[in-house]
């Protein structure tokens, strides 16, 4: 049970950057290259699946080594540091925006599998959905620029990671933090 609710809470987690293909194709709409770090806090309509998010969100600080290597090596795979969990209950993560991504104005965080989006455009914004086959995840949201540093992204989103579908609410909040990219592991041991 515990290792489903793992890993619920990092599909939930994934999830908050299920559209890093995502480009935006408004032309106010951009973002700088460099250093992003990217709070959310998700919930769910559902109490026992709400619940058992915060609980498994309580235990990421305390994983064993062996699962937190692997957490770290998977988040550095694509690009982000171990999220960290703040006293507020938001997942915090910081990635790296190549100039390439940028240019393509590609939001800064991951999501593993197979995934398809489709978005457009908004006034400051984009309209955004997404499927992913492999975890099995959908959803749908509106990501909204402020400038150039900072953005935030309200995601509705369904996973089947328990087994059957569950619904969870991400909101997230986005800024810039610099130009220049830390090491991987040095980005990984930055606290909320």
């Amino acid at each position: 049970m515990k290792r489903s609710l793992l890993r619920l809470s990092l599909l939930a987690c994934a999830a908050i950057g299920a559209h890093a293909g995502a480009q935006a194709v408004s032309p106010s709409a951009t973002i700088k290259p460099g250093l992003w770090q990217v709070d959310s806090t998700m919930a769910s309509p559902d109490a026992a699946t709400d619940n058992a998010m915060s609980m498994v969100l309580q235990q990421l600080g305390n994983l064993p080594p062996d699962q937190r290597k692997q957490l770290e090596s998977m988040a550095a795979s694509r690009g982000m540091a171990m999220p960290t969990v703040g006293a507020d209950g938001a997942v915090r993560v910081t990635a790296c925006v190549t100039p390439e991504m940028a240019a393509r104005k590609q939001i800064p965080t991951g999501q593993p599998g197979d995934c398809k989006s489709k978005n457009s455009d908004i006034a400051g914004g984009m309209q955004v959905s997404f499927s992913c086959a492999n975890p099995k995840s959908s959803g749908e949201g509106q990501v909204r620029f402020h400038g150039d540093q900072a953005f935030d992204m309200q995601l509705a989103v369904t996973t089947s990671a328990r087994g059957t579908p569950e619904q969870v609410n991400v909101t997230s909040k986005g800024k810039w933090l610099g130009a220049s990219c830390p090491a991987p592991a040095a980005t990984a041991l930055q606290k909320p």
